[in-house]
């Protein structure tokens, strides 16, 4: 792979796109970033409130060495652009019952953790059911993750598929994980991932604990300054650095084709960017139905899409942090599976589980002295809720949740809410910022394809496409994107 080729646009300045951007850079291609935002993030966005800046996406980080790989390509150091620090916990688990379980990757670590928790044969099986998981990821992740899926010979790999069978990898999650641990707490803590995916662990495939093994051996991390920004920061400026020209504040209104493909790409109010390649990583609905993507570049897997539930998000500043209290915490609901349930009729959980984040360690998040806390709740999306009526109640609700929890009165401090209305209005269709579930229907090479095969030179990256959801997914999603266009001869 060499500098030869046109120049390629990219629409798109998150992560797919910046990982795209990054990896073209790197071959010597000419690259140009248009992005509607002000700067680089998309998904990893900041809202803010005062003086507090809150990370309005994703907060668990895991895999570094996806980031690492794409500034390897580049000929650098992650660390030396985002420098990372692993989190301990990674996560704090706390059950109904008033117990809770703070997971580390050291196996011998947790396996005394699980001991006192739930008792000696239990501590054994969850080693033996954490060997299982690294076998999963072992055959998942280069198979299916880390792969193009862009053919459907891609999912023709007979070997691997009898190996996932034999592992438990086409059972259901929750069942898989029953089979080989003892106590619910633990079933909890190794499906609780399933929502990651947009799907309950009762209808999630056992293939997906590899999400668990991602979070739960690998661990989880966290940039140690500007909060998750400040990833799609360093990419962009690597991208730049190695000549990357960042086009902020101007939105892509139409791919432009003629007979032989891709040849341009219109900006809203008329400029015109010349390119015979093009990365589209955003919103993929939205890009079809506002014309972004030429009437040829239709998907049939886009003409029922099965959209992921959504979640209420409230950001609050704190006059100080919570002494004691890890970064990210799960407060378990009584309720399990009527919650998902409910969820899935489109009704709001009767006990939700909560996530809560309190990155005490962001240390430009807050004045000198004090802190943000985030609350995350799973609800539904706008297809499947009124939300005018909603709102209200669940806000309430959940900052009653909190209270009764032990946590600081937020109805005063300054906030950021962020409900499906404003996930949609950030351009999240059916105001969700999880795109697809990811049921079978809609993974790998069911997923909507990465290449528009009826338009040479138009490539689709973001969570939409293959990978999927999360953010080493998005980042291979976008890396693989730029390989096809580096393979294609125009």
């Amino acid at each position: 792979m060499t500098g030869r080729g046109g120049p390629v646009v990219v629409v798109g300045a998150g992560l797919a796109g910046l990982a795209a951007a990054v990896r073209l850079t790197a071959a010597g291609r000419e690259v140009t970033v248009v992005e509607a935002a002000d700067g680089p993030g998309g998904c990893c966005a900041v809202e803010r409130a005062g003086p507090y800046r809150f990370d309005a996406g994703p907060t668990v980080l895991t895999m570094p060495e996806v980031l690492a790989g794409l500034f390897g390509e580049a000929g650098e150091e992650l660390a030396a652009w985002l420098p990372l620090r692993r989190l301990d916990p990674a996560y704090r688990l706390a059950f109904p019952d008033g117990s809770h379980l703070d997971v580390v990757p050291e196996a011998e670590v947790m396996a005394e953790r699980v001991r006192e928790l739930c008792g000696p044969a239990a501590a054994g099986r969850y080693l033996a059911y954490r060997r299982r998981l690294g076998e999963l990821f072992a055959l998942a992740w280069p198979a299916f993750v880390d792969a193009d899926t862009a053919r459907l010979r891609s999912m023709l790999r007979p070997w691997t598929l009898l190996r996932l069978a034999a592992l438990g990898g086409f059972r259901r999650l929750d069942r898989l994980a029953a089979a080989h641990l003892p106590d619910d707490r633990l079933v909890r803590a190794h499906t609780f991932q399933a929502m990651y995916v947009g799907l309950p662990p009762h209808r999630a495939l056992g293939v997906y604990a590899v999400v668990a093994y991602m979070d739960l051996v690998g661990g989880v991390y966290f940039p140690e300054r500007g909060g998750m920004a400040a990833i799609p920061a360093a990419l962009a400026a690597l991208a730049e650095k190695n000549g990357a020209q960042f086009r902020y504040g101007v939105r892509a209104a139409r791919v432009e084709t003629d007979g032989d493909g891709v040849r341009a790409v219109r900006l809203a109010g008329g400029p015109v960017l010349p390119a015979r390649q093009v990365v589209v990583a955003c919103d993929l609905p939205s890009a079809h139905a506002s014309g972004l993507l030429p009437a040829a570049a239709a998907d049939w897997r886009l003409r029922r899409p099965r959209f992921s539930p959504s979640c209420l998000v409230i950001h609050a500043g704190l006059e100080r942090p919570l002494p004691g209290q890890a970064h990210h915490t799960i407060h378990f609901g009584r309720a399990w599976r009527a919650a998902f349930d409910a969820l899935g009729l489109g009704l709001p959980q009767p006990d939700p589980s909560l996530l809560v984040t309190h990155p005490a360690g962001d240390g430009d998040a807050a004045p000198p002295g004090q802190a943000v806390l985030s609350v995350l709740e799973p609800a539904p999306n706008l297809l499947r809720a009124d939300w005018r009526r909603l709102r209200p109640y669940l806000e309430e609700r959940l900052l009653a949740r909190l209270a009764a929890l032990g946590y600081p009165d937020l109805s005063g401090r300054p906030r950021v809410v962020l409900d499906p209305p404003a996930w949609r209005r950030r351009g999240h269709s059916a105001g969700t910022p999880f795109a697809l579930d990811q049921r079978f229907t809609q993974t790998a090479w069911f997923r909507p394809a990465p290449v528009a095969r009826r338009v040479p030179g138009l490539h689709l990256a973001g969570m939409y496409t293959a990978p999927g959801i999360g953010v080493p997914p998005v980042l291979i999603s976008g890396r693989l994107a730029a390989e096809r266009v580096l393979r294609e001869r125009r």
